[in-house]
């Protein structure tokens, strides 16, 4: 159930990658770039959307600000729906990822009422390893609907997905917040909880570091479907080989769920961002060398965009972790203010990354070189749990 919650980001991004082509021919047929801003608007409205779900949540419990969160996203999406221009779509997105912050952050301060530390990585790793399905079969999901009914139709799949995870956790999930620990929402609180969780430098940084982290990952997401379709003539093929990426990647979660107990959180993710920022200057060289096309260049690409989605599953469970490891007490709070930020500036990495396509791979690969290598450095910088 967590992991379905979870998995309402994801859904709403992936089940959109097959879409684009036909989404930029009918609405911005004159820059077809810009139909990527799809993907990163959701994320600037999910990025906004956390600033306030983590307060109600803390204030009105957290089933009652998930199932809020759906109704808004359910609502978006019906707006998407019925979109005649591009920039109506775009906000009907950004009103979906608002709605798509309650299940996401708010799930998230679900587990850490219940665990902490290490067990709350270890829970939220085998969450993400069910999560890890749904970027798998999204694409193909996706790419039926269309087949079927056109890109529009994707829209309601939204809708029943919501629709499935709000009555599920109203059924099976008892509220973990009880009224005696509840704080009222008000300004004052809220701008006191802000500022204990970024008071804290450990947490600036991992909050920093998840920024660089989700910055190259959506700059990835975004410009996949066109470097398959573009650079590497796959676009039919898309939906099958993202699944086997999502795939590789899901066993991250698992290999990090199993690893977490022994090695810890830091370690792990700072060894995984400097392990991605060497692979990626190795791959970069190769494609500059002339390895960029052909069957050859493909397969680079491939097992590289992999590693990237791989690295994901073995940072951001213990990132989340180590963020709110002394905020318990405030957990709705700063999970809303670490998530937002680091979402919004995310945003601002990804958008103008994924708009400097040009036929190639290699924008996001000098990109996803700069912000593990930062990450990296960052990481360093941290204290030891």
């Amino acid at each position: 159930m967590i992991a379905m919650l979870f998995a309402t980001v994801a859904f709403s991004i992936d089940a959109m990658l097959p879409a684009l082509p036909e989404i930029a021919a009918e609405l911005t047929p004159d820059a077809v770039n810009h139909a990527q801003l799809i993907l990163t608007a959701f994320v600037l409205g999910m990025g906004a959307g956390t600033a306030i779900a983590g307060p109600i949540s803390d204030a009105t419990g957290r089933k009652p600000a998930i199932v809020g969160g759906f109704a808004l996203y359910i609502a978006g999406a019906i707006l998407a729906h019925y979109a005649p221009t591009i920039e109506l779509l775009l906000a009907a997105r950004v009103i979906q990822g608002l709605g798509a912050a309650g299940p996401r952050i708010v799930g998230l301060a679900l587990v850490r009422d219940l665990y902490e530390g290490r067990e709350m990585a270890r829970v939220t790793s085998f969450a993400m390893t069910i999560f890890m399905i749904v970027p798998a079969v999204a694409p193909s999901i996706g790419a039926v609907i269309i087949g079927l009914a056109g890109w529009r139709a994707v829209f309601l799949a939204f809708v029943v997905f919501a629709l499935i995870a709000a009555v599920w956790l109203g059924q099976r999930q008892p509220e973990t917040l009880a009224p005696p620990r509840r704080r009222p929402l008000s300004g004052r609180n809220i701008l006191s909880a802000a500022r204990e969780v970024l008071a804290n430098r450990d947490v600036r940084i991992y909050t920093v570091v998840m920024t660089l982290g989700f910055g190259q990952m959506f700059a990835l997401l975004s410009t996949a479907q066109q470097i398959f379709d573009v650079t590497y003539g796959q676009g039919a093929n898309f939906p099958l080989w993202f699944a086997l990426m999502a795939a590789i990647a899901a066993s991250a979660t698992f290999l990090n769920a199993t690893l977490v107990m022994r090695v810890g959180m830091r370690r792990l993710a700072t060894d995984a961002y400097l392990w991605q920022a060497i692979s990626s200057s190795v791959v970069l060289a190769v494609v500059l060398g002339g390895v960029g096309t052909g069957a050859a260049g493909f397969a680079v690409f491939f097992l590289w965009g992999s590693s990237v989605f791989f690295m994901a599953g073995l940072t951001f469970g213990n990132l989340n972790a180590l963020a709110l490891q002394k905020m318990g007490h405030i957990a709705g709070m700063a999970a809303s203010v670490i998530a937002s930020i680091s979402t919004i500036m995310a945003v601002l990495i990804a958008g103008p990354l994924g708009q400097t396509f040009d036929g190639t791979a290699v924008p996001v690969i000098v990109g996803v070189v700069i912000c593990s290598a930062l990450a990296w450095l960052l990481m360093r910088r941290t204290l030891p749990h």
